[in-house]
């Protein structure tokens, strides 16, 4: 694998991973690393960029580094936290704002730095603490400020070591990328050569020096992660990769023969189950999401292992483990208790007596994709919504039947199609139709109906992390509505949802 040649500590910041997205978009590779396990080739590293927090560094026990980080051997960047850290370990002063300073402020320029090269001064800032940077130290050079920060950036007089109150990951910074561009490449010198089309290269050979002629099981489950690591193992060991697709009654209409096409046609072998009965009758009954969820990964479970035990000489499990995943099972505030259901085949490896292959576990989604396209997958899978783990079964709101289904399944078509031929479904992150526990009185002609409510729900989003409802035009809104009434038998009335996350959830269950 690719040495990082960048090494980003977590000190447990909401925008971490963001600022790893950043450096990567730079063709950058950066890996994340809780502030107090350095991995053993820090020192090799052509810089550190260190995290931000909801600490305080004036608090008993706050996160530290190492003194050796400060030396000077390697380029340090401090982002808000790691900037008052910086300071403060080197005899600064750091005390409580008069006011929380959040939001956006105007950056203004007290000395030339290659940091600050080619931006516009002044420029837009996003800030986010609670904390000040009151006194520099002596051998520290105030670079810039606002109206209410004095010392909003410094650089270090005798070495590269770097400090910025605000965030230059998030797109509130605007011109945050070119800053982050003067400090990897400009003062690290970091090289640009991180591509699509060298990790598939280098992903492939490791992958065949790894697995050799083994077999490899992997589930597929139509989405983007899944697909991008089944197409990397089958370049690397090709028809020793076989693929196991379960259709379980909850995918959205028509999807299973669509994506058994796509696949079909990509030269995978794959193996593809109708298990919808199995599913259904694990499902009845069943109203509380978490033992809708359990029923399902249970199920799922048992098929896959049904299948798998038919194959010759499996030694192999693939997974499509992405990086967020692998960050949030060693997160500053320690290991995770589960890693995300969709990834996550319970005790599986243990019961086939499996070893675990996961090609994806340093990207992140955007950077699946972009494999993906690298790879020659059709678009219709790579740019997929997000879609459920338990599919249709947590946008079902209570029991699970097959008629549910149909409804959701034509009223989730008729929604999806319209998105797609009015050019809205590329401009959203994830959308999708809820069957409402729940009937309301209507007309419909003469007769009075009493019948079932869809909820349309459409999100936009970075990372799924926080998101916000699509202002979708209500001229689209009320054909969508008008079309779901007419074709969709059981349903008499439709709402769409306006609730960002948080407090909301993108999913309802």
């Amino acid at each position: 694998m690719t040495a990082p040649q960048l090494l980003i500590l977590d000190f447990g910041s909401q925008y971490t991973q963001l600022i790893a997205r950043r450096v990567r978009e730079l063709n950058v590779y950066c890996e994340i690393h809780p502030f107090n396990q350095l991995p053993d080739y820090w020192r090799e590293v052509k810089g550190i960029i260190l995290s931000g927090s909801p600490c305080s560094v004036r608090q008993e026990g706050a996160p530290d580094i190492l003194p050796e980080v400060l030396e000077g051997k390697v380029p340090v960047l401090g982002v808000c936290y790691g900037a008052q850290l910086i300071a403060k370990k080197l005899g600064g002063t750091v005390a409580p704002s008069e006011h929380r300073e959040y939001g956006r402020a105007k950056l203004h320029l007290a000395a030339t730095s290659p940091l600050f090269e080619g931006l516009a001064m002044p420029t837009q800032v996003w800030m986010s603490h609670s904390d000040t940077i009151t006194a520099l130290p002596e051998n520290i050079e105030r670079l810039a400020g606002t109206e209410s920060i004095a010392n909003g950036a410094y650089a270090l007089k005798d070495r590269p070591v770097y400090g910025i109150q605000f965030h230059p990951e998030v797109t509130h910074t605007t011109e945050g990328l070119q800053l982050l561009r003067n400090f990897v490449i400009g003062i690290c010198g970091c090289e640009p050569n991180w591509t699509p089309a060298s990790f598939v290269e280098e992903t492939v050979a490791q992958l065949r020096q790894q697995l050799g002629s083994d077999k490899v099981v992997l589930g597929l489950s139509g989405g983007v992660d899944s697909s991008v690591a089944a197409m990397l193992l089958h370049q690397a060991i090709g028809q020793n990769l076989y693929c196991v697709f379960v259709d379980n009654g909850l995918l959205r209409k028509d999807e299973f023969d669509q994506v058994v096409a796509s696949y079909q046609n990509l030269g995978l072998n794959l193996i593809a189950v109708d298990a919808k009965e199995e599913f259904y009758t694990a499902l009845k009954g069943l109203s509380d999401p978490e033992a809708k969820r359990k029923a399902i990964g249970k199920t799922f479970i048992d098929v896959f292992q049904d299948e798998a035990n038919l194959l010759p000489d499996i030694k192999w499990l693939g997974q499509g483990t992405i990086y967020p995943d692998v960050i949030e099972s060693v997160s500053v505030n320690g290991p995770s208790v589960t890693i995300k259901s969709h990834h996550n085949v319970g005790g599986l490896p243990e019961k086939m007596k499996l070893k675990i292959v996961e090609p994806l576990r340093m990207l992140f989604k955007d950077e699946v994709r972009r494999v993906g396209k690298a790879l020659g997958l059709p678009d219709f899978i790579l740019n997929r919504h997000p879609f459920p783990g338990p599919g249709l079964a947590i946008r079902i709101l209570g029991d699970i039947t097959p008629d549910k289904v149909r409804i959701l399944q034509d009223a989730d078509a008729i929604y999806i199609n319209h998105l797609r031929q009015s050019g809205w479904y590329d401009q959203i992150w994830q959308a999708g139709a809820i069957l409402l526990n729940a009937h309301s009185v209507g007309v419909m002609g003469d007769e009075r109906t009493y019948e079932q409510v869809v909820a349309l729900r459409a999100v936009t989003s970075q990372d799924g992390m926080t998101a916000d409802w699509v202002h979708i035009p209500y001229e689209l809104l009320a054909q969508i509505s008008n079309d779901i009434i007419n074709r969709v038998k059981g349903v008499n009335r439709v709402v769409y949802d306006i609730s960002s996350k948080p407090p909301a959830t993108i999913e309802w269950e």
